[in-house]
């Protein structure tokens, strides 16, 4: 069977733990079904996975053509200092970056103006190239930022003391005129790394290659209504204690919470081997590292104080052609707190049948699980190292 999209289901249980905050220092929240649970964003789940430096990291598939960059200082912090050790004048520089910054990441009129302004008015001797950072973090693979310090570089020749160019503005304006340059930095799809390949990245000038996710990651929240409660600490002061005083140095609470959470992520096959620039096998090893990563890579804050660390108790995937659907619903009426692994397994099966029924069964599925009831036949079970193969084995071939 073809299949176009691989789905994820996990089952992970944490004890007295605080795995995403608000804004105010309380565990993130989620109404479903009439009762609040408690949730971890999917931007907390997809940093941790692709930061995972560890066994199965991504960064490891190819250290330096795989690898991205979050940042609002590429340039200011990554592209200029490159220039600065070609000896280039931190004021040549400036005047090139500042245009080429503004075409690569597709700033509007007015914002290219601001930039050239903050630019031309640098003063800052312990931070000149300050004007260079972005308003929005972007995403820039290494092999993208090298080429952009490349195309930095002999423009910024061009405006020395040959002045083919009388400033680094027009350099850039003539530079990206041709339709082949632009093209060269498109051609840098994988260039965007697996980081973008994965998760994506929004991009609104015409002269980087834009990357649709190839992964799509739901929020995970508890399958039983939420479980918290205040955790009242002290910290003692020994100089103090040591003075025959109580020695309290500081008393505060934080919130801690207990739950088995589901998790949901789909990948679309084609476009994640679209997005690797139709190698089969560089996706296919980025999936079965994935696969890995999110039954084993745990998200937490308060590392020290609650060692929020946990594997998936259950693993199911499912291969096949049809949009993808949710298992949420099968904890829309919150599972009994007292038993709550066997209840969401049973809830899981119990969905699935019922689902094909109605709509016919066209997923091919594996489950690796610690809990019973199964969600899939008993020659269906298999490890984890098993499953991960076996969702490798699904990514196509590129189309022709």
């Amino acid at each position: 069977m073809t299949a176009n999209f691989l789905q994820i289901h996990t089952l992970t249980s944490y004890p007295a733990v605080l795995l995403n905050r608000d804004d105010i220092g309380r565990a993130k929240r989620l109404p479903f079904g009439g009762r609040d649970r408690i949730r971890v964003s999917s931007q907390c789940l997809k940093r941790h996975w692709r930061t995972h430096a560890g066994e199965w990291s991504l960064s490891d598939i190819a250290p330096d053509a795989s690898a991205s960059v979050r940042s609002r200082r590429i340039f200011s912090d990554d592209i200029a200092p490159r220039l600065e050790r070609k000896n280039i004048p931190p004021e040549d520089i400036l005047g090139i970056l500042a245009p080429l910054c503004s075409e690569v990441i597709g700033e509007s009129k007015d914002a290219r103006a601001k930039r050239k302004k903050q630019a031309s008015e640098a003063v800052d001797e312990a931070d000149p190239f300050k004007p260079l950072r972005t308003e929005q973090v972007i995403v820039l693979g290494k092999p993208e930022i090298r080429e952009i310090a490349g195309v930095a570089e002999r423009l910024a020749d061009k405006t020395g003391d040959g002045k083919e160019f009388k400033d680094g503005e027009e350099a850039v304006k003539s530079y990206f005129k041709s339709k082949e340059t632009k093209n060269n930095l498109k051609a840098l799809v994988r260039g965007a790394g697996i980081d973008a390949a994965l998760f994506g990245r929004m991009v609104t000038s015409d002269v980087l290659a834009r990357c649709d996710a190839a992964v799509h990651v739901a929020h995970s929240f508890t399958v039983h209504a939420e479980e918290a409660e205040p955790d009242y600490f002290s910290a003692v002061d020994d100089l103090v204690q040591e003075e025959g005083e109580s020695g309290s140095g500081h008393i505060n609470t934080n919130e801690l919470t207990s739950g088995l959470f589901y998790g949901y992520a789909v990948v679309d096959l084609r476009r994640l081997v679209e997005n690797m620039s139709g190698d089969r096998e560089l996706a296919a090893n980025a999936l079965r590292r994935l696969v890995r990563l999110i039954a084993t890579v745990s998200p937490g804050a308060k590392l020290g104080s609650t060692a929020p660390y946990a594997c998936a108790e259950l693993v199911l995937a499912e291969a096949g052609a049809r949009q993808p659907r949710t298992l949420a619903n099968a904890f829309m009426d919150p599972v009994n707190k007292n038993g709550s692994k066997g209840e969401a397994m049973a809830a899981i099966r119990d969905y699935l049948e019922r689902f094909d029924k109605m709509y016919g069964e066209h997923e091919d599925r594996r489950a690796a699980a610690m809990i019973e009831p199964l969600p899939v036949d008993g020659d269906k079970r298999v490890t984890l190292d098993e499953l991960a193969g076996w969702a490798a084995g699904k990514v196509p071939e590129p189309a022709r």
